[in-house]
């Protein structure tokens, strides 16, 4: 049987973590379910959680008619925006709002990590999931957007460290 396309949309995961998982670069789903899940509190439209173009280092040699670059360090570009959410009696909600408290204070160190497969959005972190890409970050000072809409703010990061194309690890 020949495999099938899946569309992206409802598709990606984002979780984060505020305290650092035990190995980093193979999370397990008992501490990734126990994140705060992103993925009904980003905006689609302005989800960044990816890697750039790496870095080049050109050095030829005096014969090489080419700059033949070869690739170096690895980059990333952090970026989302969420929605904030309030109590009916008013004031922030402690638990709806929990990812914007998170990520609300500028140099704040997170662990975020995403999946886009065949699985829904909302659907739990289990062992053996693909994560497409894993990092600390570091977050700068949200940023309220332009123009009308629900309240929310647009967080830039900075990638600390990250793993491409890792697996949620087994155990507890």
């Amino acid at each position: 049987m020949a495999g099938v396309r899946v569309l992206a949309d409802g598709k990606t995961k984002f979780t984060i973590l505020t305290t650092k998982p035990a190995n980093p670069a193979a999370p397990t789903a008992a501490e990734l379910n126990a994140g705060i899940d992103l993925s009904c509190k980003v905006v689609a439209s302005d989800f960044n959680w990816t890697a750039t173009d790496s870095e080049k280092v050109n050095e030829p040699a005096l014969c090489d008619d080419a700059n033949a670059n070869s690739l170096g360090k690895s980059n990333y570009s952090v970026g989302f925006s969420l929605w904030r959410y309030y109590l009916v009696a008013g004031g922030a909600d402690p638990t709806d709002d929990a990812g914007f408290e998170a990520v609300k204070n500028k140099g704040t160190t997170l662990w975020g990590y995403a999946r886009m497969t065949d699985k829904e959005a909302v659907a739990a972190w289990e062992a053996g999931d693909e994560i497409y890409l894993g990092g600390e970050f570091t977050t700068d000072t949200p940023q309220q957007p332009q123009g009308g809409g629900w309240q929310k703010f647009r967080v830039p990061g900075e990638m600390q460290v990250g793993w491409d194309f890792i697996e949620v690890g087994a155990g507890a």
